[in-house]
């Protein structure tokens, strides 16, 4: 492994595309940071807490900070989110923990837990020390992991420390799923992801890249090991279904910035639209600005008050630059070989709330570059088709795979799964808390099934 920990180490965006993409919320220094935790009240019965989906106990890493004990504070964050340090750039904190800040009650700023969990994270990482625990004693178990995303990557982490073997399989050649290559490198930079997985490689998790899971590799799995847990996430973005979508200009939100993130797209034409006005397509509009587009517009069916993204998003999206269109809707990809323009329809409400073409001439947009974020589609429906014995038995709901909240286990029960394949798409911190219940879970069906053998 230390020969692909290396490799992970080495990996990031060129010079150019990190100096475009500077972070969004720098990090505190010392004296700042410990001004900062200062501020804590150390609430007993904390919302931050409870606001956190991995519940981190924030009044407690925050006095740690306060007092010096930065591996204290550390540990305390991992104790509770193995993906601490992605969580504390990528999570929405405007709406988590800092949204339900105490602070908020007295008219005050509340306190910046993000900045201050990456504060002493980012200190973890400098020391160059290990995370702070060792794997369990080996159990003789063995788990495969279907996704490398954050919330294998949790699962993973609480098998190793209950001492059962964890091992990822992803289609990708490098894992971390959305966090390595779907989320805005002024938010988590690819470097950062790939640290954190470092670390997790250490405590002992397998990887195996670049192997496409379809029915009959699960099933073959299925046979050769003690659980299987299901975190692949969801599939491609949905396709706009109107003429012209084949040309050379149309991509979609995930491989574009995956591409900047790669190093593989370097800059953008002129001209650029995203359709969608979800928090995903706010990033791709944002690195368009960043990438050196001219005019980004974001075109979306709906109203400002109806979009999916975070209200902070659009803020920040505003201030970059990007255009909004409301109201309209593609109806036409214009081109010959390439993006030339797209035709948009004006819309409105009818009576029983759904939208409409307006009546009169439709808008004609020159772009040169399309980017869809329309939502994604589900892509599990290999896991009720697989070739196993007992595969069959994963139970899906409008595409998703249904578990038990609190273990993570499906219908099948030697079958586990967590994050967006079974929630439809919310935050990474959501995916790591599925993760973190699923691993538990299995260490316990694991002992239970031992203990009946």
């Amino acid at each position: 492994m230390s020969e692909a920990t290396n490799f992970f180490s080495k990996a990031g965006v060129s010079a150019e595309v990190a100096e475009r993409f500077a972070d969004l919320h720098p990090p505190l220094e010392k004296t700042a940071a410990v001004t900062e935790a200062l501020r804590c009240l150390y609430c007993f019965d904390a919302p931050c807490m409870g606001a956190c989906p991995t519940h981190i106990d924030v009044p407690k890493f925050i006095k740690k900070i306060a007092s010096g004990n930065l591996e204290g504070s550390a540990r305390t964050i991992l104790e509770a989110n193995i993906l601490g340090a992605s969580c504390s750039r990528a999570c929405p904190v405007q709406v988590l923990c800092e949204g339900a800040c105490v602070m908020h009650r007295y008219n005050k700023q509340p306190i910046e837990i993000g900045r201050l969990q990456r504060f002493a994270m980012d200190a973890l990482h400098a020391s160059g020390d290990p995370l702070p625990f060792t794997p369990g004693a080996d159990t003789g178990k063995r788990v495969a992991l279907i996704g490398g995303g954050p919330a294998s990557l949790a699962c993973a982490a609480e098998l190793r420390r209950r001492g059962v073997r964890a091992e990822i399989f992803d289609a990708r050649p490098l894992p971390g799923g959305l966090n390595t290559y779907g989320i805005a490198e002024y938010k988590l930079p690819l470097a950062e992801s790939l640290r954190e997985i470092d670390m997790l490689a250490e405590l002992g998790v397998e990887f195996h890249f670049e192997t496409m899971v379809n029915a009959a590799k699960l099933a073959e799995l299925e046979a050769s090991y003690d659980a299987v847990f299901l975190g692949m996430g969801l599939g491609a973005i949905h396709k706009l279904g109107v003429a012209g979508e084949e040309l050379e200009g149309v991509t979609n939100a995930l491989d574009f910035i995956a591409g900047y993130k790669s190093g593989t797209l370097k800059d953008v034409p002129s001209r650029v639209a995203v359709i969608g006005a979800g928090n995903t397509a706010i990033d791709a509009a944002n690195a368009a600005v960043r990438l050196g587009a001219n005019e980004v517009h974001m075109v979306y069916r709906r109203g400002s008050e109806q979009m999916s993204a975070f209200g902070f998003e659009y803020e920040h999206a505003r201030k970059e630059g990007v255009r909004f269109l409301w109201h309209v809707t593609p109806v036409k990809v214009v081109g010959e070989k390439k993006v030339e323009a797209l035709e948009l329809a004006q819309l409105e409400s009818a009576e029983d709330g759904s939208l409409v073409p307006r009546a009169g001439p439709h808008i004609l947009l020159e772009v040169d570059l399309v980017v869809l974020a329309i939502g994604q589609a589900t892509h599990a429906e290999f896991v009720s088709t697989a070739a196993g014995k007992d595969a069959g038995k994963v139970r899906l709901e409008r595409g998703r795979i249904v578990i038990d909240r609190e273990t993570g286990q499906t219908s099948n029960p030697k079958f586990f799964a967590g994050g967006d394949c079974t929630n439809g798409g919310r935050e990474v911190v959501d995916a790591v808390a599925d993760g973190k219940r699923a691993g538990i879970g299995i260490a316990v069906w694991l002992e239970g099934q031992h203990a009946n053998a």
